[in-house]
C-alpha cells in the first residue's frame, strides 16, 4: 500500500531518530498492540545496608514495565580496529544532544574516559556535579575511591575505560528516569561494542539493571559472573555507596577479585 507524502516523511523522520540512537535493524511484525518490556525505576528498598540516600545510589531499584521497548535488545556490532576513532564517531553522533529532558540543566555531556583498548570497563549510573562541571566520569569523591579500587587491582585509571548509563547529570543526582536511560543506552552499548572489554564491572543496581536488561536485587547479582554485550559482567556496589557505608568495602573488594581472576590480575594491594 502506497504511503501519503506526509506519512512517508514521518516514517523517515522516525527511522532517522532510531538511527541516532544506534538502532539500525528494523523488522516487520504483527501490528497488534502487545506488551514490551522496559527497564524502569520504582521506589523499592535496595538490598544494601541502610545509609543516607545521597549522591548516585538511592533507595530505589529498577523493575520492568510495559511502556517502551527494551533498548537492550539492540544488535551487537563488531569492534573496529580503530577504536579511538570509532568512539569519537559515536561522540559526534551524540552531538549537542537534546534527546531527553536531562539536557535541559546539564553543563557537559560526560561521554566516557580511558583506554579504547581496555580489557576492563566500569559502568556507573550517571554524572554528578563534579563530572558535569569537568565533562569526565568519576572525578569527584566517588571517583577518587574508584581510582583507589583500580590501583588496588593492579591497574591505572588510564588502563581501563569508564562510562555511565546516562551521559548527562540527573537533577539532584536522582536515579535516571526510564525514558532518559533508554534513550542514552544505545550509545553506551555502541561504546562497549567498540571497546570490546573482556570484563565489565557494573557499579550499583541501576548500572546492573540496564546492562542486564532485567531487574534483580543487588545481593542476588553479586558474587557471580553474568554476560553482557559479549563481556563477562561483575556487579558490585557504587563507590558513592561505599563512601556512605565503608563497612561494605570488604564485600566490594571480593567482587573486584572475581574480575581480577578473569583478567589474570594479582592486584597491587589488599582492599582499601
Amino acid at each position: 500500500m502506497a504511503l501519503s507524502p506526509e506519512t512517508e516523511q514521518a516514517v523517515r523522520a522516525r527511522i532517522a531518530y532510531f538511527r541516532d540512537l544506534g538502532v539500525f535493524d528494523f523488522y516487520r511484525r504483527d501490528c497488534r498492540p502487545r506488551e514490551t518490556a522496559i527497564v524502569t525505576v520504582t521506589d523499592t528498598k535496595e538490598n544494601e545496608a541502610a545509609a543516607p540516600a545521597t549522591y548516585f545510589d538511592s533507595e530505589t531499584t529498577p523493575q520492568m514495565s510495559s511502556s517502551l521497548p527494551l533498548i537492550a535488545e539492540t544488535p551487537k556490532a563488531v569492534a573496529p580496529k580503530d577504536r579511538a576513532g570509532a568512539l569519537q564517531a559515536i561522540r559526534e553522533d551524540i552531538g549537542p544532544c537534546t534527546r531527553c529532558a536531562l539536557s535541559a540543566a546539564r553543563n557537559s555531556i560526560v561521554f566516557g574516559d580511558g583506554d579504547p583498548d581496555a580489557r576492563l570497563m566500569f559502568v556507573g549510573e550517571g554524572p554528578g556535579a563534579d563530572e558535569d562541571a569537568q565533562g569526565l566520569p568519576f572525578v569527584g569523591r566517588a571517583g577518587q575511591l574508584l581510582n583507589n579500587m583500580i590501583v588496588a587491582m593492579g591497574l591505572r585509571r588510564d588502563q581501563v575505560y569508564i562510562a555511565n548509563i546516562v551521559k548527562c547529570r540527573p537533577p539532584q543526582n536522582r536515579v535516571p528516569e526510564p525514558q532518559e536511560a533508554n534513550t542514552c543506552l544505545p550509545f553506551l552499548f555502541r561504546q562497549i561494542d567498540v571497546i570490546h572489554p573482556e570484563v565489565i564491572v557494573a557499579l550499583g543496581s541501576t548500572a546492573a539493571t540496564y546492562l542486564l536488561g532485567a531487574k534483580s536485587p543487588l545481593a542476588g547479582l553479586r558474587g557471580r559472573i553474568h554476560n553482557a554485550r559479549g563481556a563477562k559482567l561483575i556487579v558490585t556496589y557504587h563507590p558513592a555507596y561505599l563512601l556512605r557505608d565503608p563497612r561494605q568495602k570488604k564485600e566490594a573488594w571480593a567482587d573486584l577479585q572475581i574480575a581480577m581472576a578473569e583478567l589474570g590480575l594479582k592486584g597491587a594491594a589488599k582492599s582499601q
